[in-house]
């Protein structure tokens, strides 16, 4: 049997990730892929966690994956209350809040729910690590120009955090003294922030579209003609708020998500794939160019994150407008596994405090 330390639970819409770490490095990675048909017979999301979870322990068991060995599982955030950033031991308060999904329903609002059973089964404790809704914003950041709304935190928390303590460990100083602009880029969303000497004191809100388009998401549309849509009577709010989070950016404009082909078509030379990457990298660089201002104009570095940096093209895009704003720092992948396991031995070196969430 394969000892190992730290179990990493991922649910995503129709797949699950289970990832296995010996201290920091990754020993089994496995995507428990799930079709239509296997979740059709569940009428609510919660309603998949025996399912889900009976098939992370076949897999481990099918990989001679020793569960009485794992000191502690990992589990992805999920719509919880609005947190400040840190390590929370998954709690009574935060199943309660995963399973009525507080600020709304999402896949990954199992990852706490299945990581605490899998973690009672075999005595020990489930954690979560800068979820989704970690807000550090100051309150001007969050007026929106009528008080009927607010804007609300919710981006890749736990990414902006692990590449900016990465960032800082690289130059020897404490995140907590470097004023930071993150940009991820991820396959879905994306989000922009201003790190002020440890704190996201601004940032999109990525999980709705807000900001830059993406590759699935639209971004901030006109607003007339948003309302238009909204009650012209041949959209459902289901099929806006797909076309806004999931059908939107790339994937309207050039019909795929898939960042291979993309690349492909910009390197052949397509006019309309060449015109759309050249959008969002101006789109990007504009909203770094927003932190720069929330930031004072003091800023010591950018830090570019996601697959997307691999094409050589859509980072000069984005380099060549930003540069003289400060130095960039290139993280060209995105890694939610690493970046948990990172903060499961953060625990296990007793190097932080763990939260209780109320």
């Amino acid at each position: 049997m394969i000892s190992a330390k730290i179990l990493v639970v991922y649910p995503a819409i129709e797949s699950t990730y289970v990832s296995v770490y010996r201290s920091t490095d990754l020993i089994f990675l496995k995507n428990i892929k799930h079709t239509k048909e296997d979740l059709s017979g569940y009428k609510e999301l919660m309603d998949q966690v025996e399912f889900r979870k009976e098939l992370i322990i076949k897999v481990l068991d099918e990989n001679d994956i020793d569960l009485d060995k794992v000191e502690l599982v990992m589990a992805r955030s999920g719509l919880i209350k609005p947190v400040a950033s840190g390590i929370y031991e998954v709690n009574d308060n935060m199943l309660e809040d995963l399973k009525t999904g507080f600020q709304g329903v999402h896949a990954t609002n199992l990852g706490g729910v299945i990581a605490y059973d899998i973690a009672k089964m075999i005595g020990k404790k489930a954690y979560m690590a800068d979820p989704v809704v970690v807000d550090e914003m100051d309150e001007i950041a969050k007026v929106t120009g009528h008080p009927e709304f607010k804007r609300r935190s919710v981006f890749h928390a736990l990414s902006h955090k692990y590449f900016a303590r990465k960032y800082a460990k690289s130059i020897n100083k404490p995140y907590e003294e470097l004023n930071l602009i993150v940009c991820h880029v991820g396959t879905a969303g994306i989000s922009i922030g201003a790190h002020k000497q440890g704190r996201v004191m601004d940032v999109n809100n990525s999980f709705d579209g807000d900001g830059p388009f993406g590759i699935q998401r639209s971004g901030t549309l006109p607003m007339g003609d948003l309302v238009k849509m909204c009650f012209s009577g041949k959209y459902t709010e289901e099929e806006v708020y797909r076309m806004i989070t999931k059908e939107g950016g790339y994937t309207a404009y050039l019909g795929t998500s898939d960042l291979d082909d993309i690349d492909k078509k910009v390197l052949s030379g397509d006019e309309t794939t060449l015109f759309i990457s050249n959008a969002l990298s101006y789109q990007v660089s504009k909203e770094i160019g927003s932190m720069y201002t929330a930031l004072e104009c003091e800023v010591d570095a950018i830090l570019l994150t996601g697959n997307i940096f691999n094409s050589e093209r859509f980072l000069e895009n984005v380099s060549g407008r930003v540069s003289k704003i400060a130095p960039i720092a290139l993280y060209p992948s995105q890694n939610d596994f690493d970046a948990m396991a990172y903060n499961g031995m953060r625990i296990l070196k007793n190097e932080v405090e763990v939260l209780e969430y109320k």
